[in-house]
């Protein structure tokens, strides 16, 4: 338990550590009033009288939305709603379509209040967690909407023979998207990973997940107000397992965030169609405090990395792997910071750390965290669930004495619970980083930037960040962000993330020559002379 005092030990578990937030900002029924639900669940395509579906406030556990159920039938509709949209659309410069974005871009931060309540509604995070949501969906907008006639023009490539052949790579939108979204990042990872499909000429059926979908038709109902034509965003709601096939079976590109196993089976379903798929997966990220590294600053990073969303993170860190020298230290450190931290569900800022979504979350968090002390690993902080609160609160827990035996070495927890682990030299460090089937995301702390970018170079994960948690390379949005192994395929953001929804099209013009034998040249000689024509090009360092 390193030198953590006893009577620390006792204060946690007597209910002292976690203080709940000051109270304030709006209930849950006020902020999102039956009108709103209406007017938001207009968006959704479902045909006839269908069938509705209750959501909860995960915060306080009453009702929050009735909502239409789309049905395999309606997702053909949304298809070829989306599919007449597309072609206007698509026909526009470019420039027009970003144009929608930047007006997009300035609505949101202006009404981002509205948005934040959603958010904060249906998946029970805290405000500041909520708010990051709406910085990376800005972020986003602002750079395709700058940046997407510089991905998107036609780029001149060398010709089969210089100067005769002009060749041209130009870009051609995919057309209609299936687009299926999870609840944990409802506006980030609805919204943001739809602007450069837009941006990019196609249309989007999306799937949300229904315990947040109203955050999805609020943006699109947002983004229309900005200039997207209505029909070219479809939104459908419905079971997964028979929703998402349905949307898999139509799409010309499947874009999904979700779970491995449900990937697997998206990856799958796309290939059989031969359509392209980009998959953010699961992962069980490592965190890795070097002997040089700031404590204090390793120690609130680590508390970001590890309790933002209350873990409910794809890209947060589950696994702390620290330097012997320095692990007592900051733990010492981190469990102070920890057990500061206030839980609270009021529709304000205040609380440092939210909800869980659903009691499907809280079981899973209370049986790695219930296992593994029935094992003989130590809470060092939290590591209850706090009723008191709301329905699937849990406290932010530090777990130490993981063995690998224990699930919460190896599974995603996908909760506020985080395992610490020693190490001794860089080699086994990285090892244990590298010792999982998931490569999403890590970090790495140090004095040494240097030392730091060499050891970044060596995980295998789709973003390294150094000396942050996870912002610095998922807000760098005009690079890549994606995950290696079991944490999927293809990348969001920079060019990756809008070529993605576009096929590459060549076009070849020839001038003066043929490629072939001509001027009396029998195919001995064009061989001859073509084969003269290689090794001059060589000589020449032609690419």
């Amino acid at each position: 338990m390193s030198d953590l005092t006893a009577d620390a030990v006792a204060t946690e578990h007597s209910g002292a550590g976690n203080p709940a937030a000051p109270g304030g900002g709006r209930t849950v029924a006020a902020a999102v009033p039956p009108s709103l639900v209406a007017r938001l669940a207009a968006g959704v395509t479902a045909t006839g009288e269908p069938d509705l579906v209750e959501t909860a406030a995960p915060l306080t556990g009453e009702r929050l939305a009735s909502l239409p159920q789309s049905t395999p039938a309606d997702v053909e509709v949304a298809f070829q709603l989306a599919r007449r949209a597309q072609a206007a659309w698509a026909a526009l410069p470019v420039r027009r379509r970003a144009a929608v974005l930047l007006r997009f871009h300035d609505l949101l931060l202006r009404r981002q209040d509205e948005v934040l309540d959603l958010i904060q509604a249906e998946t029970g995070k805290a405000r500041l967690h909520a708010f990051e949501e709406v910085l990376a969906v800005a972020m986003a907008a602002r750079h395709y909407g700058r940046a997407a006639h510089g991905y998107l023009k036609d780029k001149r490539r060398g010709g089969a023979l210089p100067v005769l052949t002009h060749a041209v790579e130009a870009r051609r939108p995919k057309g209609v998207i299936g687009h299926i979204s999870p609840w944990n990042y409802p506006l980030e990872l609805s919204i943001g990973d739809a602007l450069p499909a837009f941006v990019a000429g196609n249309a989007v059926v999306n799937k949300p997940d229904t315990q947040t979908a109203l955050t999805a038709l609020w943006a699109r109902e947002l983004l229309v107000e900005a200039g997207l034509p209505a029909d070219l965003w479809q939104v459908v709601i419905g079971d997964g397992p028979v929703i998402g096939p349905a949307v898999v079976e139509h799409a010309d590109y499947v874009s999904f965030t979700g779970s491995t196993r449900t990937g697997r089976d998206v990856a799958q379903r796309a290939a059989a169609r031969l359509v392209g798929a980009s998959l953010e997966l699961g992962g069980k990220n490592a965190m890795l405090v070097l002997a040089d590294a700031d404590l204090d600053a390793a120690a609130a990073g680590a508390v970001r990395a590890c309790f933002s969303s209350a873990g409910q993170l794809c890209i947060s860190i589950e696994r702390l792997l620290v330097h012997r020298s320095v692990a007592d230290e900051f733990l010492e450190r981190f469990a102070a910071r920890t057990r500061a931290l206030r839980l609270g569900g009021g529709l304000a800022y205040g609380a440092d750390m939210g909800s869980l979504v659903s009691v499907r979350q809280l079981e899973t968090t209370t049986r790695h965290v219930d296992e593994a002390v029935k094992a003989g690993a130590t809470v060092v902080a939290g590591g209850r669930a706090r009723p008191d609160l709301g329905p699937f609160f849990f406290e932010p827990t530090i777990l130490d004495g993981v063995t690998p035996d224990m699930a919460v070495c190896a599974e995603e927890t996908f909760g506020p619970v985080v395992s610490l682990y020693r190490f001794d030299t860089d080699e086994e460090a990285v090892a244990a980083a590298n010792s999982t089937p998931y490569g999403l995301n890590s970090s790495v702390w140090t004095r040494d930037l240097r030392r730091g970018r060499t050891v970044a170079a060596r995980l295998r994960t789709g973003t390294v960040n150094v000396n942050e948690a996870y912002a610095a390379a998922y807000g760098s949005v005009g690079s890549p962000m994606g995950g290696m192994g079991d944490s999927g395929l293809g990348r969001r953001h920079g060019a990756e993330g809008i070529l993605r929804f576009t096929e590459a099209q060549t076009i070849a013009t020839q001038r003066l020559l043929p490629i072939a034998p001509s001027f009396g040249l029998d195919d001995k000689q064009f061989a001859a002379v073509m084969t003269g024509g290689l090794r001059a090009l060589k000589a020449l360092r032609f690419k």
